[in-house]
């Protein structure tokens, strides 16, 4: 309050335009070094998620073979192991959404496998082509056994 006027003044300070620009520069490099970083969690996300699928299959599979003496007709694939041709009683039965990998696509089996494996089970990696590099690389239960990455 001032003594003369019997008002009270009050004195507010508002941002100017510059360090309103500073702060928006700076979230936005703050956001696109998370994002960055969350990317490539995800992918070796999903890359982790894919082994343990792999895994997983490749056991039923086992499973299969130990019931039937044989491996599933390359024809059928994977469908062997899912509705309509198993039983979901069945040990080496799986619903057909564990056959998809972290990216939507369905798991590719080849019977025989390379290098005298009885079977491999791949998954073609973020971009759905064959090779790659980084999150496009294939995965597969051959890399798996050799204890490839």
């Amino acid at each position: 309050m001032t003594p003369s006027s019997g008002r009270l003044v009050s004195w507010r300070r508002a941002m100017t335009l510059v360090e309103v620009l500073a702060v928006v520069v700076i979230l936005g490099l703050l956001a696109g070094t998370l994002a960055v970083g969350f990317s490539g969690a995800f992918a070796k996300g999903k890359h982790e998620l894919t082994r343990t699928q792999l895994g997983l299959i490749a056991g039923k599979l086992e499973a299969y073979h130990i019931e039937f003496g044989a491996w599933p007709d390359p024809g059928v694939g994977l469908d062997a192991l899912t509705d309509g041709r198993a039983s979901p009683r069945a040990s080496y039965y799986m619903p057909s959404d564990q056959l998809l990998d972290p990216w939507g696509r369905r798991f590719e089996l080849i019977v025989p496998g390379p290098n005298g494996h009885p079977f491999e089970v791949v998954s073609l990696g973020a971009d759905g082509l064959p090779s790659g590099e980084g999150e496009d690389a294939d995965l597969s239960t051959v890399s798996l056994r050799s204890g490839q990455r």
